[in-house]
């Protein structure tokens, strides 16, 4: 559970990186690092992070709702337009899951 001094500065960087502003290295670091060690962080800072790459996304539309579900991926780039093989097909239902996915928070 994150304390309420680490939510509100993490809170603050988030909505800065939303809105495409400026963030400093050493806020993005810590925000990095707390979000590797907690799963609410981390979906803060993914939430923020699909908000920058969608600037056009409304309240209430369908990846706003995504979004608030934490469903997708925070980079564009990791989107799936298509397959090309069988393989492709199998690597889209591998579930890709993080060093530490047994930790509880």
């Amino acid at each position: 559970m994150l304390s309420t001094a680490y939510r509100l500065r993490l809170q603050e960087i988030t909505d800065r990186i939303a809105k495409g502003e400026n963030v400093e290295l050493t806020e993005i670091i810590w925000a990095e690092k707390l979000a590797t060690a907690n799963r609410s962080a981390a979906t803060i800072l993914r939430q923020a992070r699909r908000k920058a790459a969608n600037p056009d996304m409304v309240e209430g539309d369908l990846d706003d709702f995504l979004n608030q579900l934490d469903l997708g991926s925070s980079d564009p780039r990791d989107s799936l337009t298509g397959f090309d093989t069988v393989d492709d097909i199998v690597d889209w239902f591998t579930q890709k899951k993080p060093k530490d996915w047994r930790q509880r928070d």
